[in-house]
């Protein structure tokens, strides 16, 4: 049976890449059933199809507060660490070398950003006037290589204190520091001021022209600081999974925990408001906590009482091949959009002959994105069959 290696993997998967060989059973296998549940609601609130997006737990939230939507990118950053703690665990012991497996961790962050910028350059193809720099796979990129140094250099303690480091520090930044042209948030603007705040200005100043909402971006350079603290939370919590305790110690643990974070993350948000498209420091810490208890459930039901059977098939298809399924479905939304029939986008004829007839504008929508996330799905499965899994 014939070994091929591909170009993308899954990060943090404890597996290699294989055509013909199925994958280790040596798995966590609710982290691969929580990361399939995130990406298929990633996938569906990303492609609403032609009319509005249809509830408000699929939309995000217009500026401070939160919605469900708010919580898919969070929950896979945290995932990306806890997956990290045996991944590397299982590499150490198989006798690598910490110098090989950064080579092997840098060779993944570049080739991430890289796939980041391949799918942003498409969408205006690659016109670099407006090529958008920033974006979800760089977030991701970078977040996993500086988690990973931490890892292999650090212990959990190390690890704790540079999550603190970057949530205080980002609160400093954000709070006391004055954004140049307005003035110190909270005496000469408001706190989080869309435009007016720290994040947006060094990105119109370091990249004006190449920014997702014009003048900001959902992730900026400095909100990546934050953002790496939840993937170390998210490493945190795989260390936890990793002791000898025992599995109902473990599962109350996390619960406790994130019981814990969500009244503090709560508590922040009154001086520091939850804000996804920031990062903020509130908005890491709850949806730490709710990442945390959402995997202890996942833990106890499929881990500790083994409770599996034919409707985990379904969800592990999208969480053995969780980057593979991010990629195709905005590389299909990006094909749909940009092609056109007769002066209208692939997608205005799929969505207005098939869907619209069917249902009010919102319903329209979410049966399109069920549709389309099935799509994504059938792609996805056949690599299962396969036994093909790729990764990066």
């Amino acid at each position: 049976m014939r070994r091929v290696t591909t170009s993308v993997q899954n990060l943090g998967s404890t597996t290699t890449m294989e055509i013909g060989k199925p994958a280790s059973t040596n798995r966590l296998v609710s982290l691969d059933i929580f990361r399939g549940v995130v990406i298929a609601f990633m996938i569906l609130v990303n492609d609403p199809g032609d009319g509005p997006s249809s509830y408000w737990p699929l939309k995000h939230s217009d500026w401070n507060g939160w919605t469900p939507t708010d919580l898919v990118f969070p929950f896979f950053v945290f995932i990306i660490g806890v997956a990290m703690a045996f991944s590397f665990r299982s590499r150490l012991d198989r006798g690598q070398s910490r110098s090989q497996l950064l080579k092997h961790v840098m060779w993944r962050g570049i080739l991430l950003f890289a796939f980041g910028l391949l799918l942003n350059g498409l969408g205006v193809r690659y016109h670099l006037d407006h090529w958008r720099v920033y974006g979800v796979l760089q977030r991701i990129a970078i977040c996993y290589v500086i988690t990973a140094i931490l890892e292999l250099w650090g212990g959990w303690h190390a690890q704790l204190a540079v999550a603190i480091a970057c949530l205080a520090g980002y609160w400093i930044l954000m709070r006391y520091v004055s954004v140049p042209g307005f003035g110190v948030p909270t005496r000469d603007i408001p706190l989080l001021d869309p435009d007016r705040n720290l994040v947006a200005w060094l990105d119109r100043k370091l990249l004006m022209g190449h920014l997702y909402e014009g003048t900001r971006d959902p992730e900026g350079i400095i909100s990546d600081i934050p953002a790496l603290a939840t993937s170390l939370l998210g490493l945190l919590t795989g260390k936890w999974l990793r002791t000898q305790r025992t599995p109902r110690m473990k599962t109350l643990g996390m619960i406790a925990v994130g019981a814990a974070a969500l009244v503090i993350g709560k508590i922040m948000d009154v001086w520091f408001p939850i804000n996804k498209k920031l990062w903020t420091s509130s908005y890491v810490v709850f949806t730490a906590g709710l990442a945390l208890i959402c995997l202890a459930l996942c833990y106890w039901i499929i881990d500790v009482r083994k409770l599996r059977g034919p409707w985990t098939w379904p969800i592990l298809v999208f969480g053995a091949n969780a980057i593979a399924a991010y990629v195709f479905s905005e590389t299909l939304a990006i094909a749909l959009y940009s092609l056109s029939v007769r002066g209208k986008t692939l997608l205005e004829h799929i969505y207005n002959s098939i869907f619209a007839p069917l249902a009010s504008p919102a319903n329209a929508s979410l049966l399109y994105a069920l549709a389309y996330v099935a799509v994504c799905w059938v792609v996805m499965a056949l690599l299962y069959r396969r036994h093909i899994f790729l990764k990066i």
